[in-house]
């Protein structure tokens, strides 16, 4: 999913892409909580052993990646955020309504109409038809545990942090996205850009562009 912004970041930056827990190949988990999450990246950040990294979050990626920010201070330069808030109300029926295993990859492409582009990289082929690599119980499980309210997280974080928001997002109002901004007035800064909830897919020339932009302008070189 973000192989493109990896390529155009390129040789500047090396871009790891994390597959969170029930997410692409990744093992399902019995606990969806946000600690797990943030678990789960801290060990995976001591696993590559590196030193502070940027990190870049869509959706409950974001609300990964700042909570990281706040409860890992020194080993994030910087978070990106697209397009989530720090109060999440998610809507788990859109993945209820999802259609199961299809004959064909092109019937399931098909059956999702206007969201397939957004999770044909997650299509999975197995002995008895076409789905996904994630499991759709388990993705109600962590949407269910998404929803709340994570000011406390959001506000903690003390590194210079990138919002970005899509103009047509149903998921992250503008005013919550001011508000958000506001509340870390001089830490925090919003961009906007043409697209719906995944910027990174409807509006992927800009999105590169924000996020280089914002890259020089962080304390510490890669």
């Amino acid at each position: 999913m973000f192989a493109p912004l990896a390529e155009a970041l390129a040789p500047q930056w090396r871009v790891i892409a994390l597959d969170q827990r029930g997410h692409g190949e990744s093992e399902r988990a019995q606990s969806y909580q946000r600690a797990d999450y943030v678990a789960d990246i801290a060990a995976f950040h001591r696993h590559l052993g590196l030193g502070p990294v940027l990190v870049l979050g869509h959706s409950l990626g974001g609300v990964n990646a700042y909570p990281y920010a706040a409860r890992h201070a020194g080993q994030v330069t910087a978070p990106i955020v697209e397009d989530v808030g720090a109060v999440v109300n998610a809507d788990w029926s859109l993945a209820t309504r999802l259609p199961r295993q299809v004959p064909s990859r092109r019937a399931l492409a098909s059956a999702l109409g206007s969201m397939s582009p957004y999770l044909e990289c997650s299509f999975r082929q197995f002995d008895d038809g076409w789905g996904y690599s994630f499991d759709i119980d388990h993705t109600v499980r962590s949407h269910q545990a998404l929803t709340g309210d994570h000011w406390s997280d959001w506000e903690t974080v003390t590194c210079p942090t990138l919002l970005i928001r899509g103009t047509d997002s149903v998921v992250l109002a503008q005013d919550h996205a001011r508000e958000m901004i506001a509340r870390r007035a001089g830490q925090a800064r919003l961009a906007e850009l043409p697209a719906g909830h995944v910027v990174h897919c409807d509006a992927p020339d800009q999105f590169t562009a924000t996020v280089r932009t914002f890259l020089p302008q962080l304390p510490t070189s890669p």
